[in-house]
């Protein structure tokens, strides 16, 4: 499947969400209806490929051709629903990697 010029960032995280980017090619970009977030269908449609369980959550008004989509710590991949020892274990990780102790 051809990427279509579009670039993905790596994840990054949070103690209750999971982030990245998506960085359409300013052409693609003028094609997408302006001032609301994409469904699932829509961003599949024009190309975006990632696992289940992502959702376009903001606007960056400034780069509109910057897609930015999150999803819960914890999400299956394959199902796009929160797995609960995923999660635990995502949260363990996240606290861990920044020094944070007995936060639930």
């Amino acid at each position: 499947m051809a990427n279509r010029g579009i670039e993905y960032s790596e994840k990054y995280a949070d103690d209750h969400n999971e982030y990245r980017h998506v960085i359409l090619p300013k052409e693609m970009a003028k094609t997408i209806p302006k001032g609301r977030l994409l469904s699932e269908t829509e961003w599949r449609g024009i190309g975006v490929q990632q696992s289940r369980g992502w959702m376009h959550y903001a606007i960056h008004k400034p780069e509109p051709h910057i897609l930015l989509f999150r999803r819960a710590l914890g999400t299956d991949p394959q199902t796009g629903k929160v797995n609960p020892e995923l999660e635990r274990q995502a949260r363990e990780e996240y606290q861990n990697q920044f020094g944070i102790v007995g936060r639930k």
